[in-house]
């Protein structure tokens, strides 16, 4: 007995440490960098919320360890030396209609390909407490970005492993205007999607999980998406669309190139469980 005592507090003390250790992820198929502009619509309000729910959920710093130690900086990246062709917008201004939402002092460098972003990519944990990745339909990511994103991964998945944050918005093909063509989300290469077929507007329906994050389905409907994720690699579905496809996911846990590990709200039930059935063993052994 005092083994199923001391597991449960071991289990405890785990789930402490991988607390303090979680990666904070949000993932869309959404484009608010676009669509949070007020010329973009037809639903910016929604927008604006989709990105401010996403970012504080990344720079929270009761889980980001880099913002509780006083870096509210985060890398916004997108192509910023390119010409903005038809259906795209500079996603930073829709960041920047965003920032009522951010946490106070909050501030954000964009960087791309041609721009410093090789560089920047190695000043997460140190000048950057999070990464945001623009959209490349709506937004201005493109294949020279995405080529640098996920050679970095290994990096990016160490800095979430330190309790870094990430926020990237949708990803799609030429053949739906965008700016990428492969690798889509190779950055974290357990996620899997596919550009949906015949998406509507409407239809779009928040989980029980995408609410407790403070999102509704009027934030969702309104904010096309472009792309649909087709597994979830072990983290929480934030929003789905009429036929149920994954719109959106989130999690704050550590992060493998195969997936991520259980949560420490799941760690914390199942220490919960045990150290509960121990006690019960060790009534049952001295009752009477």
């Amino acid at each position: 007995m005092k083994t199923m005592l001391l597991l449960g507090t071991s289990l405890v003390m785990l789930v402490s440490a991988s607390q303090a250790l979680a990666g904070s992820i949000f993932v869309t198929g959404h484009d608010p960098d676009f669509h949070a502009l007020s010329t973009e619509g037809p639903n910016p309000s929604g927008a604006i919320n989709i990105n401010d729910v996403a970012i504080k959920f990344i720079m929270d710093p009761a889980f980001n360890t880099y913002v509780a130690g006083g870096n509210q900086h985060f890398l916004y990246v997108e192509c910023d030396t390119c010409t903005v062709p038809g259906g795209h917008v500079n996603g930073a201004l829709g960041i920047t209609a965003s920032a009522g939402g951010f946490p106070a002092g909050t501030t954000f460098e964009t960087h791309g390909a041609a721009d410093g972003l090789a560089t920047a990519l190695t000043q997460l944990g140190t000048k950057y407490s999070a990464i945001v990745i623009g959209s490349d339909f709506g937004g201005m990511l493109t294949q020279a970005e995405l080529d640098l994103l996920n050679a970095a991964s290994p990096g990016i998945i160490s800095f979430l492993n330190s309790g870094g944050g990430l926020y990237a918005m949708a990803e799609t093909t030429p053949a739906n205007n965008g700016l990428a063509s492969s690798g889509f989300f190779g950055f974290l290469p357990f996620l899997v999607t596919t550009s949906p077929v015949g998406e509507f507007e409407t239809g779009n329906t928040v989980t029980p999980f995408g609410a407790s994050l403070g999102l509704t389905n009027a934030d969702i409907n309104g904010n096309f998406s472009h792309n649909v994720f087709t597994s979830t690699g072990g983290m929480n579905v934030v929003d789905i669309d009429a036929g149920g496809e994954i719109l959106s996911l989130a999690t704050r846990s550590q992060v493998t190139s195969g997936g991520v590990v259980p949560e420490p709200s799941a760690l914390l039930l199942i220490s919960s469980g045990l150290a509960g059935l121990g006690g019960f063993m060790w009534r049952q052994r001295h009752r009477g």
